[in-house]
């Protein structure tokens, strides 16, 4: 695999600083010299309407930027992404979420192994496993029908489906919810089920290796209060035999350690397998996935995919200058290189979106929050944004202040829908209309701002009209779609994989490991004698930490 190109040494990246140095930003001017730059700077990709015409760019800027991409290697990189080849190098693995969603026509031979024919084989058992849940058919050991699937994960095993199915919830089936879990902390797992009923709930484990501390000790506590919750009731008999049937009809797997599986009591031909070629923050669209397959049936979740791959097909065969994912990717690096944004802002006016900036917070931060690049030298840039936000209108009354009026440039993307999942009227008002009315008027605020003359002429006090002036000239891209349809989530997500990526080869990021969530992991596992009471492994911490857990241990009640 070819080394990093340092961007900063690249012709692309002195143009830019060059013109950086000279662009006073002005879009109420450029908007003004330009009428169809709305028209100009608008682009579509599938049932997406992306508008960055109220970016801090002319036409230079962007032509620098395309540069950019081709200098620093974005599409050749990208090619070999579709190729299969191993571009994850410090794991030495290909990278092939692009494979989750490619139709069951299409073929890509990996080390002599059809990627796509395996994809197809575990989503095939999957819709299957669907159909019996949903029918009825699939029963707890007592009889009754699953009313309830509790998806038991953490990171990208449980961000993903979560998102997804707040996302999809007008397409859940009536009688069917799901619920997820994921922190380790106990009052996580007691609030997912205390109001349950054993007899008619499913959890599904997802761990890869099955052996995530998180995940497994979670599990752990299902087990435990399905248990006891059947045998209280008298549902099932006490003894091995009968725990063991009723852990195979309230448990599956998502895991390939098929014998870390069985260990728990989980049938393993009711294990859903992936591959290492599948990252966690990637792997919603795969067997990750079940949970929302599940919750949204079979062909709504391929109507899901066939969005990813709607957006996978423009990213692989658009040119830079009309590839959306790749501008914005572009954006993202001129405001973190050149305008010192540091944090980036998502703000989806679609409240079934209200989960989707925390799934975004994964997949773009443990993408690209490094400093080294793929060869192991240090980056020349800065990396990796903090991405942040909520859905409108409930960001406007929190912090849309810092945004129109503090010292840092902040980027914001904002996501509308034209026809809501749940339509109300408030008398005469569409409720919807007023809640894009917003949508609208923030973006106009942000770009072109209040002058001075302005407030003044509404007979603002003096003393007053600096706090009322607006600078303007904050830089949003907005992206509406018709409706939130499973097709526009899969669209959404992978448009910023795909951004997330662009940014990552600009600054020389192997954008798919993920070492920095290792070490407190391994450090977690050499703490806990020390937290249970071992004086001697109480010992070997450091000061701060033996203080903090000797306060832990005088001030918890028994």
């Amino acid at each position: 695999m070819s080394d990093p190109v340092d961007a900063t040494t690249t012709a692309a990246w002195g143009r830019l600083k060059e013109l950086r140095s000279s662009y006073e930003p002005d879009l109420r001017a450029a908007f003004a010299q330009d009428p169809e730059r709305a028209e100009r700077y608008s682009r579509e990709v599938g049932d997406l309407y992306v508008d960055l015409s109220k970016n801090l760019v002319d036409d230079e800027i962007l032509a620098a930027l395309v540069e950019l991409a081709e200098q620093t290697g974005v599409p050749q990189r990208r090619d070999q992404m579709f190729a299969g080849d191993r571009i994850n190098v410090t794991e030495n693995r290909s990278v092939l979420h692009v494979a989750l969603r490619m139709p069951r026509s299409e073929s890509l031979v990996v080390d002599g192994t059809d990627v796509v024919k395996d994809v197809h084989e575990v989503l095939d058992k999957i819709y299957a496993f669907s159909d019996l849940v949903r029918s009825g058919e699939w029963v707890g050991v007592t009889g009754k029908r699953i009313e309830t699937v509790v998806n038991i994960g953490i990171g990208g095993s449980d961000l993903g489906p979560v998102m997804v199915y707040e996302a999809l919830k007008p397409y859940v089936q009536p009688g069917l919810t799901c619920r997820f879990v994921s922190n380790i902390d106990p009052t996580d797992v007691y609030e997912a089920t205390a109001d349950l009923d054993p007899e008619t709930t499913l959890f599904i484990v997802a761990s890869k290796t099955f052996t995530t501390l998180e995940t497994l000790t979670n599990a752990r506590l299902a087990r435990t209060w399905l248990l006891d919750g059947l045998r209280s009731s008298g549902a099932v008999a006490e003894g091995d035999d009968a725990a063991r049937e009723a852990v195979s009809k309230h448990f599956v797997a998502v895991s390939t350690a098929l014998d870390k599986v069985a260990a728990f009591g989980i049938d393993p031909e009711n294990a859903f397998g992936f591959w290492d070629w599948v990252g966690g923050r990637y792997s919603v669209d795969s067997a990750i996935g079940t949970s929302v397959c599940v919750a949204v049936g079979k062909e709504n979740f391929a109507a899901f995919l066939e969005g990813f791959h709607t957006v996978d097909v423009h990213f692989r065969d658009t040119a830079p200058a009309r590839n959306v994912p790749m501008l914005m990717g572009l954006l993202n690096v001129w405001y973190d290189g050149f305008f010192d944004s540091q944090s980036h802002a998502v703000l989806p006016y679609a409240q079934y979106l209200h989960r989707f900036a925390a799934y975004l917070q994964q997949l773009t931060m443990e993408s690209n929050g490094k400093s080294v690049r793929w060869d192991g030298s240090p980056v020349t840039t800065d990396t990796g944004e903090v991405f942040w936000g909520e859905p409108g209108t409930n960001g406007q009354h929190a912090f849309y202040q810092l945004i129109h009026q503090g010292t840092r440039v902040i980027p914001a993307d904002f996501i509308a829908v034209a026809t809501p999942a749940r339509p109300l009227r408030d008398g005469e008002h569409d409720v919807h209309e007023l809640f894009l009315a917003n949508f609208f008027a923030q973006t106009r605020a942000l770009a072109f701002g209040k002058t001075a003359e302005e407030v003044r002429a509404e007979g603002t006090d003096e003393a007053i009209v600096p706090a009322r002036v607006f600078s303007g000239n904050r830089p949003t891209s907005s992206i509406m779609a018709p409706a939130l349809t499973p097709s526009v989530v899969g669209q959404l997500i992978a448009l910023y994989e795909h951004i997330t990526f662009t940014q990552g080869v600009v600054w020389g990021i192997d954008s798919f490991d993920q070492w920095g969530v290792e070490l407190g992991k391994q450090l977690a596992l050499q703490v806990t004698p020390a937290v249970g009471g071992d004086e001697e492994a109480l010992a070997k911490q450091d000061p701060s930490t033996q203080s903090l857990i000797r306060y832990y241990r005088a001030h918890r009640s028994s």
